[in-house]
């Protein structure tokens, strides 16, 4: 399994351009344009509340757009019915619900209902790619069982399954790592450049900096709904540009090894880590 970056991207798959999106009184995405290419891996990252998710559920049609433009494939998303859409993006939410008595493989099943037509029922196709699916995912071994049985990461590993058997070209998660532990964190991640290899545009939130800086091609950092920094992580993750958004109680300091930056809490970098943080703020 490769964890290798995407040295050259195919066509665009996902392009956003001056996405604005208001909930009750505020607006939450001011003027977002961004754009993902196939076997593409992108890291969007921010401070709570900075619009990360909202953009998502706007790319999934579950956001009205106040303004803007997003195109899946090159087609607008607003002529996309539900139907083609679902067939183009794959969505992981960051708090997925589904009937806790469902099991494991009959969830993953339901990845591939936009793939069905009116009454029409799962054939021996489906059911080879959900479970290729679940293999994939690490959680074949549990698909008899509900989902009310499951822990959270195992629950997790689930509704990554269900996206990917919808078989798509775009894949949008939202927090896949919550609930995982670093081994499964860096499984999934190395999914996700499989993915990308194959030739999937992959855009997720990423809550956790150094993960992001890891195995991101690119990282889009988003602060008020605006983005202020788009490109590789070593461009975006500075210490300057960190400190600006997260505050100063955080540091931004060099692998030791790869050189890339590791995001860490003020308190924890020692003054050789601070002298890093320079290294990297330079070649940023």
């Amino acid at each position: 399994m490769s964890t290798e970056r995407a040295s050259k991207p195919e066509a665009v798959a996902l392009r956003c351009e001056g996405v604005r999106v208001r909930l009750g009184e505020r607006r939450v995405l001011d003027g977002v344009s961004i754009e993902v290419a196939r076997g593409e891996v992108v890291g969007l990252v921010g401070p709570n509340g900075a619009g990360k998710s909202t953009l998502l559920r706007a790319i999934s049609g579950l956001v009205p757009l106040e303004g803007g433009r997003i195109e899946i494939e090159g087609i607008a998303r607003d002529q996309l019915s539900s139907r083609e859409l679902a067939r183009r993006v794959a969505v992981v939410q960051q708090l997925p619900e589904a009937p806790p008595s469902m099991r494991v493989g009959e969830l993953v099943l339901l990845g591939r209902s936009p793939h069905l037509g009116l009454l029409e029922h799962e054939g021996e196709r489906d059911r080879s790619t959900a479970w290729s699916a679940m293999e994939r995912a690490g959680c074949a071994e549990f698909a008899d069982r509900a989902l009310s049985t499951l822990s959270g990461g195992q629950r997790r590993r689930a509704f990554i399954a269900r996206a990917l058997a919808q078989d798509t070209r775009t894949l949008l998660l939202d927090e896949p790592t919550s609930n995982l532990d670093p081994q499964a964190q860096g499984e999934l991640f190395a999914l996700l450049r499989e993915l990308a290899g194959d030739g999937t545009a992959v855009l997720a939130v990423v809550h956790d900096l150094t993960l992001a800086a890891a195995y991101c091609d690119r990282v889009a950092l988003l602060d008020g709904g605006r983005v202020i920094a788009d490109g590789q992580p070593s461009e975006v993750l500075t210490a300057s540009t960190v400190g600006r958004v997260y505050g100063p109680l955080v540091s931004v300091v060099a692998h030791p090894v790869t050189g890339l930056p590791l995001v860490v809490p003020a308190t924890a970098a020692t003054s050789t880590a601070s002298a890093s943080s320079a290294e990297v703020e330079a070649r940023g």
